[in-house]
């Protein structure tokens, strides 16, 4: 489960990049159909084996606040990705909201792999 939990996020934050990279350049493949609905299966599954993880593993989500700050962290980056690739008002904001994706992503790999809320101490 962890190993297949693990390539779900490799895929996760490489479709990302590469969808965001369709979108800055005006690529056509954007709008195909694989291309909007993929995604969201890898994101489902992603989010399902982690929660099947703890519920597998009984972890108590107010015991183990690494937990709570790794789902926080993938609400940042939902959030984020979304104005990235949809909600951006100027290519500007998009490239921001893009670099924070990104970097949220990052944090909650380093959280997962520390199990710690504050991977960087």
């Amino acid at each position: 489960m962890k190993n297949l939990h693990q390539f779900l996020a490799l895929l996760t934050i490489s479709g990302f990049v590469l969808r965001y990279a369709w979108l800055a350049r005006s690529s056509p493949r954007i709008h195909h159909r694989v291309t909007r609905t993929l995604p969201h299966v890898i994101d489902t599954l992603f989010l399902a084996t982690g929660i099947a993880m703890v519920v597998r593993l009984h972890l108590d989500l107010l015991q183990n606040h690494w937990l709570l700050a790794k789902f926080a962290g993938l609400a940042v980056y939902i959030v984020l990705g979304a104005i990235a690739l949809r909600h951006g008002r100027s290519a500007r904001v998009r490239q921001i909201a893009f670099v924070g994706a990104v970097v949220t992503f990052t944090y909650v790999v380093s959280v997962a792999i520390s199990k710690s809320p504050l991977p960087w101490q």
